[in-house]
């Protein structure tokens, strides 16, 4: 599979060309866009060519202090706004967001990658989130019981637990961030937020229309950074940080946990995801290829929930490996804005080196490619759908998170064998696995160490639903009621009358 020609070389251009007057490009802070403190500015590319795109301000850790006062200026104010009126800011910003879908859509193409189609997705996922979290606001429930003893009475109230810091990653710039602001926001927290350098626009896009909702002058705060390092720690030393809600790998989550550690800062950590497809001799293969392309390719491969082990019984081994191979191959490659277009390129060229690299160890170990494998010449970080078969069990492949549009597949014989591979993994975000047998899906989900299972399903992320790993995936929930709970204390006050 090659790299679609590109009939208007011009297209990705010209599509910025008219946004670039619409999208703020300086640190947001306490209601106000300004350059950074030192004038640093850090560029960003467009991954289907290379280009340059936009110079975004690089603040430092004079720009982190000035976002921290702010938050904290503004949080007795929001914590104490009546919860309906928290509401309704997130509610219309559901709403702007879902007016101006492709906006951000075509936004998310340009700095991300990914295709439209995958674009207009994940917006309308991301503004999901300001709505689920606009009705949770309004159910921050107390509780109220009598002391065993009979003594006193016991009520429990949930207070906004601060300041919250939210890092956000590359792989879904709209979506990342709401589902972090929503319910610390819902919540009454004020935040400071710093998306990834890669794709700072549609974050910044994001905090515009929060304003336009209706948050108040530092509520919410948004600045990128030349040196993440920098403004992170400067935050994780800021006694009036409270949250610290993180997204990305697991050994950068390692590295914020000590930090975090000096000033005892509640963490939300959703860290690096290895996720297993299981597929048993009694699928309906249909329906497992069909999720396996959801799995897999949504985002091109580029997320933690990514299917990256394909574990398939020995009776349907092969066929299942051709179905994909060639449903892979038909996928349309080029840059996101093309019409037709069904895989993107990669994020940046480390990523796409990263792939290859994987890719060409598990063919020399012996691994047989039916589809892909070939990464085309040209510009853009592009690699193809790939398909693997006979991976052998020891393959890097299997091993670390490959990030990219590749299918490896390795086979089992029994049940309890592909509860053992599929465990065999530091990592617990997400698995999936396909039955006709209900008890036997039902069995193997409470079996496998993950903190999300998608039985019969290769989608599983929902805002109504507790988002998270086990094991060093991650620690915490984002979604569901359990997310605003993760920036509420609980305030215990006992009392007699």
């Amino acid at each position: 599979m090659s790299a679609t020609p590109i009939v208007d070389p011009e297209l990705h251009a010209s599509a910025f060309a008219k946004l670039r007057q619409k999208i703020p490009t300086g640190c947001y802070i306490g209601g106000s866009w300004a350059p950074a403190a030192d004038g640093a500015t850090v560029a960003v590319l467009d991954p289907s060519s290379g280009e340059h795109l936009a110079d975004v301000a690089a603040g430092s850790a004079a720009d982190a202090t000035r976002a921290v006062d702010a938050a904290a200026a503004a949080l007795p104010g929001w914590a104490a706004t009546p919860p309906r009126v928290r509401a309704e800011v997130l509610r219309k910003a559901f709403e702007i967001m879902t007016q101006r879908l492709d906006e951000l859509a075509t936004v998310v193409v340009l700095e991300n990658g990914k295709t439209l189609a995958d674009a207009r997705g994940e917006v309308s996922y991301a503004a999901e989130f300001f709505r689920w979290f606009a009705e949770e606001a309004v159910r921050n429930s107390g509780e109220l019981a009598t002391a065993p003893s009979g003594t006193n009475r016991i009520l429990v109230s949930y207070q906004p637990i601060g300041v919250a810091a939210l890092v956000t990653p590359w792989n879904f710039p709209a979506a990342m961030l709401t589902r972090k602001v929503g319910p610390a926001l819902a919540a009454g927290c004020t935040v400071v937020c710093k998306p990834a350098s890669e794709t700072p626009l549609t974050a910044l896009l994001l905090a515009e229309i929060l304003e336009e909702a209706g948050a108040a002058p530092g509520v919410v705060n948004v600045l990128v950074a030349k040196s993440p390092s920098e403004v992170v720690n400067t935050w994780l030393a800021d006694t009036r940080v409270r949250k610290l809600s993180f997204t990305g790998s697991t050994e950068v989550g390692r590295v914020l946990l000590r930090g975090a550690a000096e000033n005892i800062i509640s963490c939300g950590m959703e860290l690096g995801g290895n996720a297993p497809f299981i597929v048993f001799d009694d699928a309906d293969l249909d329906a497992a290829v069909a999720g396996a392309m959801i799995a897999k390719m949504r985002n091109g491969g580029e997320a933690c929930t990514a299917a990256n082990r394909f574990f398939v019984q020995q009776g349907v081994a092969k066929e299942f490996g051709q179905r994909l191979a060639a449903t892979m191959g038909k996928l349309r490659m080029g840059p996101g804005l093309h019409e037709g277009v069904d895989l993107g390129p990669l994020v940046n060229e480390p990523s796409r080196d990263k792939v290859v690299g994987l890719v060409d160890a598990a063919i020399t170990d012996g691994a047989k490619a039916l589809v892909g494998a070939d990464a085309p010449d040209g510009t853009g970080w592009f690699y193809p759908a790939t398909v693997l078969a006979d991976v052998g069990a020891d393959s890097a492949i299997l091993t670390e998170e490959i990030f990219g549009p590749v299918a490896p597949i390795a086979t089992f014989s029994s049940e309890s064998e592909a509860i053992t591979l599929a465990n065999a993994t530091q990592f617990g975000l997400a698995s999936y696995c396909y039955t006709r047998d209900l008890a036997k899906g039902l069995r193997v989900a409470e079996a496998l160490e993950s903190g999300m299972v998608g039985l019969n399903r290769g989608l599983v992320s929902d805002p109504a639903a507790p988002f998270g790993g086990v094991k060093q995936s991650g620690l915490g929930r984002e979604g569901g009621h359990e997310g605003m709970l993760e920036y509420l204390e609980a305030k215990y006050i006992a009392c007699s009358w």
